[in-house]
């Protein structure tokens, strides 16, 4: 079991940024790729960032390429994603994802373990 806990969300305005965290515990044995989902209201979950155990490599997507970064410093430490020039758009629940397996660097499928969610919203 794996277990992932999320930090960070929060209300902010257009064109703000926040951090959010996540620390995951339990069997976290590499090679794994933790990430981060989202789902607005009335919208399926829809990928947003990934990266490996390592923390050397990384995917988005296209509709966050540029504004968010993903990152880690080593497989001890939280996942964050950081994220700027925040849009309306980008207000949903963000969860936390931890898929066991080696990570390409694109899309993160077949998701393990999901965090309890914490709440973005971006007001314009």
């Amino acid at each position: 079991q794996v277990q992932l806990v999320e930090s960070g969300g929060g209300l902010v305005q257009a064109g703000g940024s926040l951090r959010l965290a996540c620390a995951a515990s339990g069997r976290t044995f590499s090679p794994y790729a933790m990430g981060w989902f989202r789902q607005a209201p009335g919208k399926e979950r829809e990928f947003v960032a990934a990266i490996t155990w390592s923390g050397f490599n990384a995917g988005y997507a296209d509709s966050v390429k540029g504004r968010f970064t993903i990152s880690r410093d080593n497989a001890k430490n939280p996942v964050y994603l950081q994220m700027n020039s925040l849009k309306p758009e980008d207000t949903a629940v963000y969860y936390c994802a931890f898929r066991s397996g080696y990570y390409g660097g694109s899309y993160l499928g077949n998701v393990d373990y999901w965090g309890q969610g914490t709440q973005v919203t971006v007001s314009s």
